[in-house]
C-alpha cells in the first residue's frame, strides 16, 4: 500500500529526539516532578533557548518574562512544555524532509499559522490543553514534504491537478490519502500520545468532525488557513459547517478576532522555533 510506503520512509528516515521521549517518559512517570522535567530540557541549551523564546511569544501572552525552565514548568506545565518541544521538533523534520518542490518557508509559515489559529480556538472554546492544538496544527501537513521527498515525480503531478477542489479532497483523489492522515499515521508510529496524532489523523472525516470537539476545530483551523493564506483558490471556502459546528459553538466575532491575531503574530512565533 502506498501510504504505508510513505509511513515507513519517514519513521525510518527521521527519529524523535530522545528528549522528547525521555519527557515522555517522565511526565508519565508519578514519581516524577518539575525538577526532573527542567533538568532534561536544561541538558540543551539551544533547546532551552527555544522553549523559552516561544513561552515569551505571543502564543501565551504571559503579563511576565518567562527568564527559566523551572518558571515555564510552573507557569504552563509541564505537558504544555512537553508540546513546545515537539513544536520544536517539528521544525527539525521539516527541515530533514525539505524538497526542492516545496517552498519549506512557506509551509512552515502556513504549518506554524494553522497551530497559532488552532491554539487560540481551542482556548476560546475553553477545550482542554488548548497548547496541543499549536502541535496539531503545525504537525498536519508535514506529510506533503515526506510525499514530495520520496516521490517526486507523483507530487508534482499533484500539484498539476485542477484547484476546483479543497486540497485534501485532491490528495484523496490522487493518492487513496490525504496528507493529514499520513502525517497522523507517522505521529502514531512515533509514539506520540492518542491525543495529538489521532485528531491529524482523522481531521477530513466528516462524521467524526461532528462527534469530535478536537477534530471539529482542527478541520476549522485548516479551512481558514487556506482561505487566509491562498485567497486566490479558496477565498470562498466555507469556515464552519455544519459538522464543524455540531460540537463547538464559534462566535463569528470572536474568530474575527483570532484570525487578526493569527495574520499579525504568526511570523514572530515562526521565528521564535527556528
Amino acid at each position: 500500500m502506498l501510504l504505508d510506503k510513505y509511513i515507513n520512509y519517514a519513521t525510518e528516515s527521521f527519529t524523535l529526539p530522545q528528549i522528547c521521549l525521555k519527557m515522555r517518559e517522565v511526565l508519565d512517570d508519578n514519581r516524577s516532578d518539575a525538577e526532573d522535567i527542567g533538568r532534561l530540557i536544561s541538558f540543551d541549551p539551544s533547546l532551552t533557548a527555544k522553549i523559552l523564546r516561544l513561552a515569551n511569544s505571543a502564543l501565551f501572552r504571559f503579563p511576565s518574562q518567562i527568564d527559566s525552565v523551572s518558571k515555564a514548568i510552573s507557569v504552563i506545565g509541564g505537558e504544555a512544555l512537553y508540546n513546545l518541544v515537539i513544536a520544536e521538533t517539528a521544525n527539525t523534520a521539516f527541515k530533514h524532509f525539505n524538497s526542492q518542490y516545496v517552498d519549506i518557508q512557506q509551509h512552515w509559515y502556513l504549518s506554524v499559522y494553522n497551530g497559532v489559529l488552532a491554539k487560540m480556538l481551542a482556548k476560546s472554546e475553553c477545550l482542554r490543553g488548548s497548547e496541543r492544538f499549536f502541535v496539531l496544527g503545525i504537525l498536519n501537513n508535514l506529510s506533503e514534504l515526506v510525499v514530495a521527498k520520496y516521490d517526486p515525480e507523483n507530487y508534482l503531478a499533484y500539484k498539476q491537478l485542477p484547484s476546483d477542489e479543497l486540497p485534501w479532497q485532491k490528495q484523496q483523489r490522487h493518492f487513496g490519502f490525504t496528507f493529514a492522515a499520513c502525517s497522523g499515521a507517522i505521529m502514531e508510529k512515533w509514539h506520540l500520545p492518542m491525543k495529538l496524532y489521532y485528531p491529524v489523523k482523522c481531521v477530513h472525516d466528516a462524521a467524526k468532525q461532528a462527534e469530535d470537539a478536537d477534530i471539529g476545530l482542527l478541520a476549522c483551523s485548516m479551512r481558514v488557513t487556506i482561505r487566509e493564506n491562498i485567497q486566490s483558490e479558496y477565498g470562498s471556502i466555507e469556515l464552519l459547517t455544519p459538522e464543524i459546528t455540531h460540537k463547538l459553538n464559534i462566535d463569528n466575532d470572536n474568530l474575527k478576532n483570532i484570525i487578526t491575531f493569527a495574520n499579525t503574530e504568526t511570523e514572530k512565533v515562526a521565528a521564535a522555533v527556528l
